[in-house]
């Protein structure tokens, strides 16, 4: 018996085709993975069945929930059954929570708007939901704030609003994307414990196959609005038949060739790094204290090496590498560029800093939308004594461009027009443009498909060879620093904790925390096809 059907569905916005004759079904207590790039149907998909849709909006086919035509009922109807018969977590939970409610207040809201009970009922509920979510009372009081809890733990805010009143289907849409991997496998676990519990069904949307692989019972693959292929996760695995079904497995693993050799001449040193920052103070007259972000970490990145960097949100990555770029002095220690140090006189040293350059997670993020692509690409040119003008300005941005595989003519493009591997290629031309000799990548791809990942990694690997470039390779993901770097640090508590060769240190961990990361990893089946 299916708990959701959806047969032949066909969907456009404004006379234009989003989705075309899209089908699937998920039976109570199974985990359906939707799988796809960015662009293929599957999150207007699952907005479908709550018919959360934009204006413009038209429908056919069928999506049956329970026994209920979800196209044929009123949005009064829809009302209803949105919150309490299905459940939706999204990717990001800082935007999905209210900023300025406490974390009982908003998981009781939605019990009150279903239920006639007392606010004091609701939040009994509501503590009984946050601890099913992992979210105990006596450490998470209802009364804190979402920006006082880490990543993990709003995510677990969302689910515990998600399945306070027990609905019958649950949506995920890419709950994990943005979290370090041992979380991301707890709230997996979490998911999976609940559809267990609770006998709901739960619909999982992501577009890393390696993600679901050990927790779907059955897959969807989507491309292009239509559905490419679909069965049982283990039958799926083993016997992928659509060429797009292959090619996304093959991304998944995919290993840049790598030409360049590092050599045995120190780029980068640092030595004994601490960084503090004040804490609180206890009292009119009580000791304030301090809290040790990065604590004497020393170690040292050859020339044309590429480094990782990987550990949990809150290790310390962040700060070291704020302090690495010279944006924040530290309080002992010492951090030599080429045998310059990174501060002098409390300043960064300008010839050091244009040395380097970063490329973020966002790249949408770090742009100036009103900016076209030219001045966006030339902003590190502020850091040179005398910057290119005219025609050499031209040049320099046509070479950048040209050299990530864009064209000169994009430039005057802005970077609403350019897809998410496409704006993180002009991140890093605009890394390149000063011809730095190391470039720090902080989770630089973790946001892409794993397809435009793996070109991204191929260009990286592509760029090292060609410029002799030296890379920091800061990732969440295990199995792109294992593709990408020579050599690896694993960092906890603002220590490093276990470092080496990339390939022994995650054969053969020796740390339990490395242990407890690689074992956290997820992983494609031994006999996927």
């Amino acid at each position: 018996m299916s708990l959701l059907k959806i047969d032949n569905l066909s969907l456009s916005i404004h006379g234009v085709p989003i989705l075309e004759r899209v089908s699937m079904s998920l039976a109570p207590g199974r985990i359906l993975g939707v799988i796809g790039e960015s662009g293929s149907g599957k999150s207007i998909t699952a907005f479908s069945v709550l018919q959360l849709l934009p204006n413009g909006t038209e429908c056919s086919g069928d999506i049956v929930l329970n026994g209920k035509d979800i196209l044929g009922l009123t949005e009064k109807e829809l009302c209803a059954l949105r919150g309490r018969e299905v459940g939706m977590v999204f990717q990001e939970p800082m935007t999905a929570l209210n900023p300025l409610k406490t974390i009982g207040a908003q998981v009781a809201e939605t019990i009150l708007i279903h239920e006639k009970v007392s606010r004091a009922e609701a939040m009994a509920r509501a503590a009984e939901a946050l601890h099913r979510a992992e979210l105990p009372q006596d450490r998470f009081p209802l009364s804190r704030y979402p920006h006082e809890l880490s990543g993990g733990q709003r995510q677990r805010v969302v689910i515990a609003m998600a399945i306070a009143l027990k609905p019958r289907l649950l949506i995920a849409d890419e709950p994990t994307t943005a979290l370090d991997v041992t979380t991301q496998a707890q709230i997996l676990d979490l998911l999976k414990r609940l559809v267990a519990e609770d006998g709901m069904g739960l619909m999982l949307i992501s577009h890393d196959l390696a993600v679901v692989a050990d927790l779907a019972d059955d897959l969807v693959i989507m491309k292009d609005g239509e559905v490419v292929e679909s069965g049982p996760a283990d039958e799926l695995f083993a016997h992928m038949q659509h060429p797009y079904s292959k090619a996304l497995l093959e991304a998944s693993g995919h290993v840049p060739e790598r030409a360049s050799e590092p050599v045995e001449v120190p780029l980068l040193e640092v030595k004994e790094v601490v960084r503090d920052y004040v804490g609180h103070t206890h009292g009119w007259w009580g000791k304030t204290t301090h809290f040790r972000a990065v604590d004497k970490v020393s170690f040292t990145i050859r020339k044309g090496e590429s480094l990782g960097l990987v550990g949990e949100s809150g290790c310390g990555k962040s700060t070291l590498t704020r302090a690495i770029l010279g944006l924040e002095e530290v309080q002992s220690g010492e951090i030599l560029f080429d045998g310059l140090p990174v501060f002098t006189h409390h300043h960064a040293n300008i010839a050091v800093r244009r040395r380097m350059h970063v490329v973020f997670q966002d790249p949408y993020g770090s742009f100036n939308p009103r900016w076209k692509v030219d001045r966006l690409v030339t902003e590190p040119f502020h850091l040179l004594e005398t910057p290119p003008r005219g025609k050499e300005r031209d040049l320099a941005i046509a070479e950048a461009l040209e050299s990530v595989g864009l064209k000169p003519s994009d430039a005057d493009k802005y970077i609403h027009e350019f897809s998410g591997g496409q704006r993180q290629r002009i991140a890093i031309a605009r890394a390149l443009i000063i011809k730095p000799d190391l470039i720090i990548l902080d989770e630089a791809v973790s946001a892409l498909d794993v397809s435009v990942r793996a070109q991204v990694l191929d260009l990286l690997a592509d760029l090292s060879g060609r410029f002799g470039l030296t890379y920091l390779f800061i990732s969440h993901d295990l199995s792109v620093v294992r593709s990408i770097t020579d050599r690896v640090l694993v960092m906890k508590a603002g220590q490093i904790v276990e470092e080496g060769p990339t390939g022994d240190v995650f054969d053969h961990p020796s740390h339990p925390y490395t242990k407890q990361l690689v074992a956290a990893a997820p992983v494609l089946p031994a006999d996927a096809a």
